[in-house]
């Protein structure tokens, strides 16, 4: 008898694809904005770190996204890992059309698109891209960034924006 929730019988590609967004949606993910030059960005819960030495990190692109032309042509890239007051910005990075930079503070860091109100970000070249289904991966080593200003990350956690709670240290039951 398979476990709880585990389907009985091999689920289909479109059935997958629910599955798979039904189980993430109990995985909170750091929201970020991915700037690169032209400028083009776009909102994503898929930035990770890779390695310490060398320092890489990575995000992914889906394929059908508005950026993803600009993201497969750059030779670097901007992460800017937002804060729990910064829901206008990943919301204003996350909708398709319009200009996403309409209003937004700039700087350019080596023709590197960076926002002035993200509080933490790292400027990467791009070391490898790779096919990932409907997703193009883009790995990246650290060249530079910076922290503006200390504040809890935003999360994405079951479809809303969250915010992370530190979590007492558990006491041993004998104590």
């Amino acid at each position: 008898m398979p476990p709880t929730g585990v389907p009985s019988r091999p689920t289909g590609e479109p059935g997958r694809a629910a599955l798979l967004r039904r189980t993430l949606r109990r995985h909170a993910a750091g929201v970020t904005v991915i700037t690169v030059p032209g400028p083009a960005g776009f909102t994503a819960t898929s930035f990770t770190s890779v390695s310490l030495s060398p320092a890489l990190v990575s995000f992914c692109v889906a394929r059908a996204s508005s950026a993803a032309d600009a993201v497969a042509r750059a030779d670097r890239f901007a992460v800017h890992l937002l804060g729990i007051t910064d829901t206008d910005l990943a919301d204003r990075f996350a909708r398709s059309g319009g200009d996403r930079f309409a209003g937004a503070r700039l700087e350019l860091h080596d023709g590197l698109p960076v926002l002035c109100d993200a509080p933490a970000w790292l400027g990467a070249r791009v070391a490898a891209r790779h096919p990932a289904g409907d997703h193009l991966l883009v790995v990246g080593e650290v060249q530079a960034g910076g922290v503006r200003r200390r504040t809890p990350a935003l999360v994405r956690h079951d479809g809303a924006y969250a915010r992370p709670v530190r979590l007492l240290p558990r006491v041993p039951r004998d104590a």
